[in-house]
């Protein structure tokens, strides 16, 4: 199986020696950095992490479903709740956990940072403001 944190090819790859048998790097390539951060619920779970390092599934869900809503987490309903959850929990988490930015114990369901995490919340940081700066904001309590 290739590493599934760089891009190489089989031509890249010294002589006699296959994908499988070259070492994962210690840090994760920039393309997978911003592809971690592409998504705004992704970046809306980092910021999250620059704040607290562990939460609940259902807690970051209802951040975030407040966040989109524009509205305060009591005030957010079930449904609205349950999508981003479904999501999370589907989608965005298991890309973040596939590259070693969170952990995910999905028997009390608490997500917290991986040992790729400082690399892709240094690339949050450094990008600040310029992603957008309100996302930013409530994540990490500012506004809330």
């Amino acid at each position: 199986m290739a590493d599934e944190h760089t891009d190489n090819t089989a031509s890249e790859a010294p002589a006699g020696v296959s994908l499988s048998e070259i070492p994962s790097p210690k840090i994760l390539e920039l393309d997978h950095v911003y592809k971690a951060l592409a998504h705004p619920r992704r970046r809306y779970l980092c910021y999250t992490l620059l704040e607290d390092a562990e939460w609940s599934l259902s807690d970051l869900a209802t951040k975030i479903a407040a966040w989109e809503q524009d509205a305060r987490t009591g005030d957010v309903t079930e449904r609205q709740r349950e999508r981003v959850y479904v999501s999370l929990y589907h989608a965005h988490v298991p890309k973040l956990v596939e590259d070693n930015i969170v952990t995910f114990d999905e028997a009390g369901e608490r997500i917290s940072v991986a040992t790729n995490a400082k690399q892709v919340l240094s690339a949050l940081e450094g990008m600040g403001a310029s992603l957008d700066a309100n996302q930013e904001a409530h994540a990490r309590g500012e506004d809330a």
